[in-house]
């Protein structure tokens, strides 16, 4: 018998855990086995939730069916519960209730923080700071498993390449280089150096894969990808997560390339465990085992759940009628072997034992509150937010403002003042009471020496379709009771005339944005730009704060507003973050993780394209608009000025499996302390295929203080030069002539060269 206790803190051995399973597996019946791989969804919704009819939820029914399972040891997994209390009752009837007492997982999508809310996560990307995403996941991950919560459905790093696609918000952006180091960072943020490790979680990457290519940018739309791109930008990520050691994978919703990636053998078996030597557990996403049969691909459910789990599923996530409660009477009509049954459930057993739950299956509800309640969670929220905003434009240098010359500020728009709005969307379990918004953290800032006046300015936009979150209270924006949209506006303007400088916030509603919020225009909701305009337009200068998760057309406010800082939906300390920036407490580092469009027309644009004929005339392909960014890859200026010099190679020739250090001088130019993020681009000149004008394969982000000047070196060896070529249909390194650029952004223009000989 193995020492469970051993298990939980880590001294088990990989043989003696597997003995372990062994011994439990031996004694399940095949029911007990399908539901070890089932995960069912644990409701309870008010009474005046509108469930959306999709989800197929039954109000009344669906928490009842679940503890009758769970009592029966039918199911292995919850998801959706974070109280404590009720996380220790439901996994007492698992434990106590069950003939073998095997405890539940408890899973949940714990994205951008449980309690204290992070910047969403293509904020934190855009930090370009691998440090600042470990540990903002690291307090996610603790305060998760505080409460009683197992595993993360989280990072979600498809690459996200069409802003029209509402998960981007979810994602790290366009670059697989910058993609691949995000999901590591967040990976080892949930998880910790190892499945089991105190106060973490087990990390679940996801959609494997190729979700953010859906067509139009519309959320579940099927994914046509070509191998090329498959294996060079949107697996790298996946497979980055994975050398990092996450132990889960959730699978896509969509075809891709016609076969449903929750039932495509060659991604699930052959890719991921063949190719990559994954050793953890898969899951499906949401009733996406079921969703075989709308693809088409299945016959009923019960083809359904033999040809998900045939391919390498090891656990179905369903709201009801799991498609792997037939997986018993599959198994005696030969549909599916005993081996491939074990096979699964060896993972998931391996995975409890990992995390020590047989030994520990309860949590302490008083050490729970305490978790939760840790101001130094606040405080790396504060940091992240700080870390995660990028400066788009500061024409004539108005940032950062000067609160000693300020007698009054304007602070404008319904976005500065909405506490639900600046923690973001894909968060359930938040405390408002703590958030800080705009209009708070401003006037904190200042105290009472400069007058601060708010006006909304204009009513709250709405979809003109429902979020299906908005069946969660709270989710769903309002106007303040007797709102004079005429009158408002038309003070929001007086305001802003009267004071010495207007802050102006802008941007999307958060149900506007993540899952099934797709969209056909990346223009400002309502009648937000028209408030800008009006502001702008009484002469006085304009700060413009822009909460999103994904570009939005600001051709407009690019050409007119003379300072525009992107804080996207900065979470609980946002309000705290923002302040310091526009004072100057912190100057803004942080850089786009995207090519940022001036119209919605010019998507997909990304800035690592191939050249093609008339590359001089790249920048004027649509007659009616440049086809140029509105702000390119990478982009992100300081209360700093950064100068670049010296760029060298400490070799000129190198062969093709030899690595080779670019070195550059960067300077801070200015008279206060600032952030850089210095990025390394190359370009293979001529090879078995056409490749990219430039791709991303180093950055760094270092701080420098007034005039001090820092030698920064980058390795680059053959696994930046590699590349999957459908010319020879595998990975080559070839020969060639590279151009390398570093710099600030994309647009680099210090440039060397260096030759790969056979």
């Amino acid at each position: 018998m193995v020492d469970e206790q051993m298990v939980a803190s880590g001294q088990a051995s990989t043989e003696e855990i597997r003995a372990r399973v062994d011994e439990l597996i031996a004694q399940m019946t095949p029911a007990e086995k399908a539901g070890q791989l089932t995960q069912y969804f644990y409701f309870k919704l008010p009474p005046e939730a509108e469930i959306e009819p999709a989800l197929g939820l039954d109000r009344d029914k669906q928490p009842v069916m679940v503890e009758e399972v769970l009592g029966r040891g039918l199911a292995g997994s919850l998801l959706f519960v974070t109280d404590p209390a009720e996380i220790n009752r439901l996994q007492r009837l698992a434990v106590e209730g069950s003939r073998l007492g095997i405890p539940a997982l408890f899973g949940f999508d714990v994205i951008h923080g449980l309690r204290t809310i992070l910047p969403v996560p293509i904020a934190m990307a855009a930090s370009w700071d691998p440090e600042t995403i470990e540990r903002g996941q690291a307090v996610a991950a603790r305060e998760a498993r505080a409460v009683g919560i197992h595993w993360a459905f989280a990072p979600m790093i498809d690459i996200a390449r069409d802003p029209r696609w509402g998960r981007i918000t979810e994602a790290a952006g366009e670059d697989p280089f910058l993609g691949a180091a995000v999901a590591v960072a967040q990976v080892r943020g949930f998880q910790g150096s190892e499945i089991g490790a105190a106060e973490h979680v087990i990390a679940g990457p996801k959609h494997f894969a190729g979700y953010g290519a859906a067509f139009g940018g519309r959320d579940y739309d099927e994914v046509n990808i070509s191998d090329s791109e498959l294996w060079n930008v949107y697996l790298p990520p996946f497979e980055a997560a994975v050398q990092a050691g996450a132990g889960n994978i959730m699978t896509a919703y969509m075809p891709l390339n016609g076969v449903p990636a929750t039932g495509n053998r060659w991604l699930l078996t052959d890719v991921l465990r063949g190719t990559w030597g994954f050793e953890g557990f898969v899951v499906s996403d949401a009733n996406a085992v079921k969703n075989l049969l709308t693809h088409g691909f299945a016959e009923d459910l019960t083809d359904a759940g033999v040809r998900a789990l045939n391919v390498g599923l090891d656990m179905e996530m369903a709201m009801s009628d799991p498609a792997y409660g037939h997986l018993a009477e599959a198994l005696e009509a030969g549909a599916v072997s005993q081996e491939t049954l074990d096979a699964s459930v060896r993972r998931v057993l391996e995975a409890k034992l990992r995390m020590g739950l047989f030994d520990k299956p309860y949590i302490d509800e008083d050490r729970a509150r305490e978790v939760l309640a840790d101001p130094a969670h606040r405080e790396v929220a504060r940091i992240a937010a700080e870390r995660s905003a990028v400066l788009l434009r500061n024409e004539g240098e108005l940032l950062p403002l000067d609160a000693g010359s300020l007698s009054s500020i304007a602070v404008i728009g319904p976005l500065a003042d909405s506490k639900r709005d600046t923690i973001g969307p894909w968060v359930f379990d938040y405390d408002l009471d703590e958030t800080v918004t705009v209009l708070e953290g401003i006037r904190s800032k200042v105290g009472e020496a400069t007058r601060v006046d708010y006006a909304p300015g204009v009513r709250v936009a709405h979809r003109v379709y429902a979020s299906m979150f908005d069946m969660f209270g709270g989710n769903r924006p309002e106007d303040p009771h007797g709102f004079d949209a005429e009158a408002e506006f038309q003070r929001a303007v007086d305001l802003a005339r009267e004071a010495d400088v207007a802050v102006v916030a802008v941007g999307e509603w958060q149900n506007m944005i993540g899952e099934a919020a797709s969209r056909s225009s990346l223009e400002l909701p309502g009648h937000q730009l028209e408030l800008l305009q009006a502001v702008v337009e009484t002469g006085t200068p304009t700060v413009l704060l822009v909460l999103n998760g994904r570009p939005l057309d600001l051709r407009w406010a690019s050409e007119h507003v003379p300072a525009i800082l992107d804080i996207w939906y900065p979470g609980t300390q946002g309000g705290a973050a923002v302040a310091n920036l526009l004072f100057g407490d912190v100057s803004p580092g942080g850089r786009l993780p995207f090519t940022w469009p001036r119209t919605v027309g010019q998507v997909p644009m990304v800035y690592s394209h191939t050249r093609s004929h008339e590359p001089e005339n790249q920048w004027r392909r649509y007659w009616d608009e440049e086809s140029t960014p509105l702000f390119p890859f990478g982009h992100g200026l300081s209360y700093g000025r950064f100068s670049y010099a010296n760029l060298s190679l400490d070799q000129t020739t190198v062969g093709r499996d030899d690595t080779l250090t670019v070195s550059v001088d960067v300077t801070n130019t200015a008279d206060r302390q600032a952030d850089e993020v210095v990025q390394l681009y190359i370009h293979q000149r001529h090879g078995s295929t056409s490749r990219p004008v430039r791709e991303l394969k180093g950055f760094q982000r270092i701080s420098l203080e007034p005039d001090e000047s820092r030698t920064i070196q980058f390795s680059l060896g053959p696994a930046e030069r590699r590349y999957w070529s459908a010319a020879t249909r595998d990975w080559v390194t070839e020969a060639s002539t590279f151009d390398i650029w570093v710099g600030g952004d994309s647009t680099a223009a210090l440039s060397t060269t260096f030759d790969v000989t056979a």
